[in-house]
């Protein structure tokens, strides 16, 4: 079994969390009212985080520090959306062995976790190699993940939900594709929003953007980085990015890394959103905080009936008082999320707690 997460702290050694946690709350002005849940499906991964200390000797010792943690794109981001008090069930495949650690600890943060127990295959490991200004090298091996199949996310938990969250990991190979289409057309049967986190640009290289594009066309959000909306829309600009996937997205959110977000909805002049200044120690996971602090923020504004979503798409021009809101309500959401990501650079780790 994976060693416990030990404290996340910006360097000061102590036991702390830099965001402190939201507790679970009604909404805003109904305190009758629960908060929607949402359902996220996607990887699970036993992190190894590596950071030389004083550079790197070839052929030789190397000092460094180095930490396991538990991590994977839609573990972390169901652990933030929880954390900063969205109603969150994770669904993913485990090695049988550390079926109960990655349980505790995305109960830690206050997600309901459905882990299969894989008897065969090990969780699977990333290697990440962190360099001194942050940045990082990862060495993937997807183990258990690879072996997600439907009988491991009931159609039932997606009743009553009011969104559906997926990474594209999940689409990047047949057996996983199969489970994210199928879970896309419960979804959509069932009129839940669809968010979208492509993950990473070399996997959305070798699935191909054009399929990704259609599989996922119609989701409320989509997350996409810098790298991997270039390869979506083959612009080189993100404004001209994030104006192109509104063809396909109602809200597109480009996370440009230090730089911080472009915000973009059909029909309006897209945001820049500058990022909070932050000496970053390590980026592993940023994304993901980002992506979950602005879903949290996001849900808040999802109307009482399950499976609404807040988009601006689907604002009528009879109502521009609604669609001026909804544009201001993802602003704040994308302002939040940016002032999180800047935080989370500031120390080990992709997770809250």
């Amino acid at each position: 079994m994976p060693p416990r997460s030990p404290a996340r702290s910006a360097g000061s050694g102590g036991d702390e969390t830099l965001i402190p946690p939201v507790p679970p709350r009604s909404r805003p002005g109904n305190p009758a009212t629960p908060r929607p849940r949402i359902l996220v499906c996607g990887d699970v991964i036993n992190d190894v985080l590596v950071k030389p200390i004083d550079g790197v000797t070839p052929d030789s010792d190397t000092l460094a520090t180095i930490s396991a943690r538990p991590g994977g794109a839609a573990a972390n981001q169901a652990a933030w959306m929880a954390h900063l008090g969205a109603d969150v069930t994770f669904v993913g495949r485990v090695g049988a062995r550390d079926v109960a650690y990655h349980r505790r600890e995305l109960a830690r943060a206050g997600v309901r976790a459905r882990l299969a127990a894989d008897r065969e295959a090990e969780t699977g490991s990333i290697v990440i190699m962190v360099e001194a200004d942050g940045e990082r090298t990862m060495f993937t091996d997807r183990g258990a993940n690879l072996r997600l199949r439907r009988a491991d996310v009931p159609a039932r938990l997606l009743d009553g939900a009011a969104a559906l969250h997926l990474t594209g990991y999940t689409f990047c190979e047949p057996p996983l594709l199969d489970v994210a289409l199928w879970l896309l057309g419960q979804a959509r049967a069932r009129g839940l929003a669809v968010t979208i986190d492509p993950g990473s640009a070399a996997f959305l290289a070798r699935m191909g953007p054009t399929a990704f594009l259609r599989w996922t066309d119609g989701a409320a959000v989509c997350f996409p980085n810098r790298d991997e909306a270039a390869l979506l829309t083959g612009e080189a600009e993100p404004v001209a990015m994030a104006t192109r996937l509104t063809g396909y997205y109602s809200v597109v959110v480009v996370k440009l890394g230090g730089v911080g977000c472009v915000l973009a909805v059909p029909g309006e002049a897209p945001v820049l959103i500058a990022a909070r200044p932050a000496r970053a120690t390590d980026t592993t996971g940023a994304g993901d905080a980002f992506c979950g602090a602005f879903m949290s923020r996001w849900l808040a504004t999802v109307p009482a009936t399950p499976g609404a979503a807040p988009a601006v798409a689907d604002r009528t021009v009879a109502d521009p008082a609604g669609a001026d809101r909804a544009v201001a309500d993802l602003t704040a959401a994308a302002e939040f999320a940016v002032q999180v990501a800047a935080t989370v650079v500031t120390r080990f780790g992709a997770r809250p707690v």
